[in-house]
């Protein structure tokens, strides 16, 4: 694909900008959280200027189901504008779901969704609680790409057998259970050093990168390879 063909994109997915810039292909705005300063700012991802998105008039709008809300989709679709949803819980969904939007825009992506990790590596499963947010404390659910990828590596995130989506979980329940260890992401909530200490109140805790945990498209293939690092060495010292 050429510049002169290139589509006017706007991507409403972190996600989705990111693996975008890595085809080469820059969108015409994108939201403040997709961490690219020099694009025009559409809002966020649950608050994205829908009349300004308008006015620019772009071929297609990429949206994500657990990214966006469906009144934004529904807006933009009675204004008259082409809107591409995705939708990404697990890794399974990685190959289909971006390989189907590399597809719609003429370009030759290909994921090969990895294969279960060997008998040696997977025998030994691990129990962590994964905090995405506090005061209420937030964790993930099955049905999310972070957990999917957790699980190939290993790692069994508590409390995601419930069937919310995203949890909500109480100090005691927490503290009651079963737990290896804690891994507190860089995001949505910005988990830092300072909170390990609270955090260690229940199982040694440790940073991991949020966004190489739920982040997908682009960078999956690189962040699996990461975390899977982290958490070898996260296990090695227990």
């Amino acid at each position: 694909m050429s510049a002169n063909d290139s589509p006017r994109l706007v991507s409403l997915v972190p996600s989705v900008t990111e693996t975008l810039v890595a085809w080469g292909v820059d969108p015409i705005a994108c939201t403040r959280f997709c961490e690219q300063p020099t694009f025009l700012h559409m809002g966020g991802t649950k608050d994205p200027d829908i009349a300004g998105i308008v006015r620019l008039k772009p071929d297609l709008v990429i949206m994500d189901r657990e990214e966006n809300r469906q009144e934004d989709y529904l807006k933009l679709v009675e204004a008259g504008v082409e809107v591409e949803a995705v939708h990404v819980a697990s890794l399974a969904d990685v190959s289909s779901e971006i390989g189907r939007l590399a597809r719609r825009l003429q370009l030759d992506w290909s994921f090969e969704t990895p294969e279960a990790l060997p008998d040696s590596a997977a025998g030994s499963r691990y129990r962590a609680f994964v905090p995405i947010w506090k005061r209420p404390w937030m964790t993930i659910g099955h049905l999310t790409y972070g957990a999917s990828v957790l699980r190939y590596l290993g790692v069994d995130a508590e409390f995601s057998d419930r069937e919310a989506s995203y949890p909500v979980v109480g100090d005691l329940e927490i503290r009651s259970a079963s737990l290896d260890f804690v891994l507190a992401p860089t995001e949505p909530y910005p988990f830092g050093a300072r909170h390990l200490d609270m955090l260690s109140d229940f199982a040694p805790a440790y940073l991991i990168d949020g966004q190489d945990l739920f982040w997908w498209g682009s960078r999956t293939t690189d962040a699996l390879g990461r975390l899977r690092t982290q958490i070898d060495e996260i296990v090695s010292g227990n």
